[in-house]
């Protein structure tokens, strides 16, 4: 796989990142880091190999795009990705001042 530049790849997992995910469409990518924006869970996107050339032009990348998160938010960050995947509510909604639980 090093013709399409996979071998190169930089381990991002020693730079006190670890990955979360690796997701395949420009949509996917686009909730997951509007997921993690919104809990202000900071975030590194790589594109594996040619990916981010293919997923501009097709939408889609073969090779696949990887999100990291920091290690110490990891935990936090993949449970926000389960209930994503779960059809769960991803947001906690912050009782209004007045009005009962």
């Amino acid at each position: 796989m090093g013709i399409f530049g996979l071998s190169k790849a930089k381990n991002k997992e020693n730079e006190g990142m670890k990955l979360l995910t690796t997701t395949h469409d420009s949509i996917e990518l686009s909730i997951l880091k509007s997921i993690l924006d919104g809990e202000n869970i900071p975030y590194m996107v790589s594109d594996r190999g040619t990916g981010a050339t293919m997923r501009i032009i097709a939408g889609y990348s073969m090779f696949g795009t990887d999100i990291y998160v920091p290690e110490e938010v990891f935990d936090s960050a993949s449970e926000l990705l389960d209930a994503y995947r779960n059809g769960e509510d991803v947001a906690e909604e912050e009782p209004v001042e007045g009005e009962e639980e």
